[in-house]
């Protein structure tokens, strides 16, 4: 890996992180609970993110079947939580 790439990737990283933190306090102090939902759909979204650069850093495929698997889930949960905030329930 050179160097730039290297120092490109360090700095994402460290980006994601600090965007992942801003998520996680919208998160915790949104004034309602459809901000908190969209807050936990940011941070899948970064999750996977970083796991994608990560892929790139280490040169590992496992990295990206991780993160597929982590947006479906992610998916999968904000469906759900969404259904729950318009029906109050999941399952009819």
């Amino acid at each position: 890996m050179s160097p730039l790439l290297s120092w490109a990737v360090t700095a994402t990283l460290l980006l994601y992180v600090l965007s992942m933190g801003i998520g996680l306090l919208r998160m915790l102090r949104g004034p309602s609970a459809q901000d908190r939902v969209l807050a936990l759909d940011f941070l899948y979204v970064v999750g996977m993110l970083i796991m994608l650069v990560l892929a790139i850093r280490y040169d590992s495929a496992m990295y990206f079947e991780g993160a597929l698997l982590m947006v479906l889930f992610g998916f999968v949960g904000s469906v759900a939580l969404a259904k729950f905030l318009l029906r109050g329930e999941v399952i009819e």
